[in-house]
């Protein structure tokens, strides 16, 4: 994905075009999981970790060609009660880069997946969309900023739980060519007055009037 990022755009998408390429990984890695280690998410977590590993080492050699870092995740979200499941990827920030500055609230990378209406999520599901908006200054400094991550808030109408596999909540996307970093990514649960910060993966109960707040890097 990444080469093909960098070929000419008229270059065709065919076998010929990866066939000098030979990806070497160390068994036992992260990237070479051996039984009986768990794997999960590779197509949307992973691999949105490793197109940045991999654009950052070009960087380098090819300075005039290669962006900062995107957002680093899909920010998966499920949410199910009594009848249904709910499954969303909220978008973030692209990276800023030689051509301009990174777009804003948009899916980055091999993502394939489209924004969820608030009215299609409000008229299907026992939930109630508070926020979905841009975290204006979330992209980072530079002369070609990176783009703004999103906040998405539903509110819990049922009994239900929900489920959270995300990244970039320790450190947010990294800048290049002197650029900072972008702002990392919050998860938290807001139950009346009380907000509490949730890690970036894991499973919790939501009550009626329960708020899960999502704010991507």
């Amino acid at each position: 994905y990444v080469f093909r990022c960098l070929a000419p755009v008229d270059f065709p998408a065919n076998a010929g075009a990866m066939e000098r390429i030979v990806v070497r990984t160390r068994p036992g890695s992260v990237l070479h999981a051996l039984p009986p280690s768990a794997v999960c998410a590779g197509n949307v977590e992973t691999s949105q970790r490793l197109v940045d590993v991999l654009f950052a080492s070009l960087a380098k050699a090819l300075p005039d060609r290669i962006p900062a870092a995107s957002q680093g995740t899909m920010n998966n979200v499920v949410i199910g009660g009594r009848g249904f499941t709910y499954y969303e990827t909220i978008g973030g920030g692209a990276g800023g880069g030689p051509d301009g500055p990174g777009v804003s609230g948009v899916h980055t990378h091999m993502t394939n997946t489209r924004n969820t209406p608030v009215e299609a999520i409000e008229a299907a599901f026992p939930l109630r969309v508070e926020a979905y908006r841009l975290r204006r200054g979330s992209g980072g400094k530079g002369s070609r900023a990176g783009g703004e991550g999103i906040e998405r808030a539903v509110r819990a109408l049922a009994p239900m739980e929900a489920s959270l596999q995300t990244e970039r909540r320790r450190a947010g996307p990294p800048g290049s060519a002197g650029g900072g970093a972008g702002r990392p990514g919050r998860n938290s649960l807001v139950s009346g007055r009380r907000t509490t910060r949730l890690p970036s993966k894991g499973t919790i109960t939501l009550r009626p009037g329960d708020v899960l707040r999502i704010e991507t890097p």
